[in-house]
């Protein structure tokens, strides 16, 4: 039987892509990062000196990239003209930079076409902001992770700080509520959930217990689907 298309959209730092790694590799899916992609194209243009803003700038880059997503340690390891960026693209910096190149409809075409290519078997796990009202409409199972700010925010500060980087709590928040202004209220796929996606508030909750959640909630909805994770 061919493999669902399930969606997963939500803001960042709610705990979507944990979750939307870890199904793919509780059901033998692939693991498709769709804002890894935004935030390549937000690092081409950081590269190359160009304003992320600019649509006209951002467009004229787009026929020299190369991208691409493999299998990784963590989900999927995102290459930008053969370069492994996995790492690179996780910083404030291009977090904001992603944001903007994302609102030009050059860039969403562009890499709304690639990520329909990667889907067209099915058997995929797709994990963004609009994988489930725009890339994959069809798709049998769609699904909003969602936080507070605050949880959301520390989450994120935790993280960076693992990673050695210096920021204050309250700087991430300013750049999260930042960008989640800038994605919820553009004109193009703007954020928000899919009209039949099942809404889930992560706060407090282990990611196990979402994970779980989430594929009780694929089997009451498609009787067919076999939980491969059992």
């Amino acid at each position: 039987m061919k493999g669902l298309v399930i969606t997963i959209d939500g803001p960042s730092g709610a705990g979507k892509s944990t979750v939307a790694r870890l199904l793919a590799q509780r059901l033998g899916y692939t693991y498709l990062d769709t804002g890894a992609m935004y935030r390549a194209v937000g690092l081409a243009a950081l590269r190359v000196g160009i304003d992320p803003g600019s649509q006209e700038a951002v467009s004229s880059i787009l026929d020299g990239l190369r991208l691409e997503l493999r299998p990784g340690q963590q989900g999927a390891a995102v290459f930008l003209n053969g370069e492994d960026v996995t790492n690179q693209i996780r910083t404030p910096e291009v977090s904001l930079a992603a944001s903007k190149v994302s609102a030009h409809p050059q860039v969403r075409a562009y890499l709304t076409e690639l990520q329909r290519q990667m889907g067209q078997k099915g058997g995929i796990v797709a994990e963004g902001r609009d994988t489930g009202t725009v890339v994959f409409p069809e798709a049998e199972a769609k699904f909003f992770i969602t936080a507070s700010d605050e949880e959301r925010a520390r989450r994120r500060w935790l993280e960076l700080k693992q990673r050695g980087e210096e920021i204050s709590y309250e700087e991430v928040l300013r750049q999260q509520r930042l960008r989640d202004k800038n994605d919820s209220c553009r004109r193009l796929a703007p954020l928000k959930p899919a009209p039949e996606a099942v809404i889930i508030d992560t706060t407090g909750l282990k990611i196990e217990e979402v994970l779980e959640q989430i594929l009780r909630l694929i089997e009451e909805k498609i009787p067919s689907f076999c939980k491969l994770s059992s």
